[in-house]
């Protein structure tokens, strides 16, 4: 029985899960990340969506947890969530976050770990790191700035300023915002869903290197993920259905 996380499974290839601790704001403390990485490393689907109990997607780690830590265990701790959410950015499935309000810190991080964000027209977002004498330090210096270049990265970071949604929209952070965040979401995933999982594996796997490997390394890994799907009994199953004009079943193998 999970205390802080709730799975939801909407359709076969669907699932929702909720950070649920309202209460604090759905904070990232340890019980919750063990809990996290416990639910989706059993998880089989195609896409899963994240998203926060109450009003508020994820302030961020939990500070209360944080005050009474030594150095070295609060580093310890900052060290846990930068390795829990890129474990989730390296999920063989497709994730989006349905952020349904505020995404602070460790919260937005997680959130910049998706494949995509979708959130509310009221959501704030911002790594406010520095104004707590600290910096981000689970990976949004670095996702951040490949998501929108160094100088809006900056401010973001510098002036430890949130955003409006609409601003995070603009900058390309999100992809959508809508009113109905879940239903937003959703109606991305069924988009994704109907296709081949091998193939969304393998692809996902190829973009999230392109910006780390020279054009060389990434066309000759991209040849290295095709293969991946060239002998797929999917593959296959895409060409009779487009011969058939029918839609595919899909069984990823």
């Amino acid at each position: 029985m999970m205390k802080y996380i709730e799975l939801t499974q909407h359709s076969d290839h669907i699932a929702i899960l909720t950070l649920n601790r309202p209460d604090s704001k759905n904070a990232l403390n340890r019980e919750l990340l063990a809990e996290l990485q416990e639910v989706v490393r059993n998880l089989t689907t195609r896409v899963l969506i994240i998203t926060g109990a109450g009003n508020v997607f994820c302030a961020g780690a939990d500070l209360k947890e944080r005050l009474g830590m030594s150095p070295e265990e609060a580093n310890q701790t900052s060290l846990n969530i930068g390795a829990k959410i890129k474990w989730i950015e390296d999920l063989p499935y497709v994730t989006i976050a349905a952020m349904n309000g505020a995404a602070y810190g460790g919260g937005l991080e997680l959130a910049l770990a998706c494949d995509f964000r979708v959130a509310v027209p009221e959501a704030k977002i911002g790594l406010t790191e520095t104004s707590l004498g600290i910096i981000p330090g689970a990976g949004g210096t670095q996702r951040l700035t490949r998501l929108i270049g160094p100088s809006q990265s900056k401010r973001m970071i510098l002036t430890a300023e949130p955003i409006s949604a609409s601003a995070a929209l603009d900058a390309g952070i999100l992809e959508e915002v809508s009113e109905d965040v879940i239903e937003a979401a959703l109606m991305l995933a069924e988009r994704i869903a109907k296709n081949a999982p091998l193939a969304l594996k393998a692809a996902k796997m190829a973009v999230n290197r392109a910006t780390d490997l020279s054009i060389e390394e990434g066309l000759k890994y991209e040849r290295e993920c095709y293969d991946i799907v060239l002998n797929s009994e999917d593959r296959v199953e895409g060409l009779q259905a487009f011969k058939e004009k029918r839609k595919p079943n899909y069984k990823g193998k």
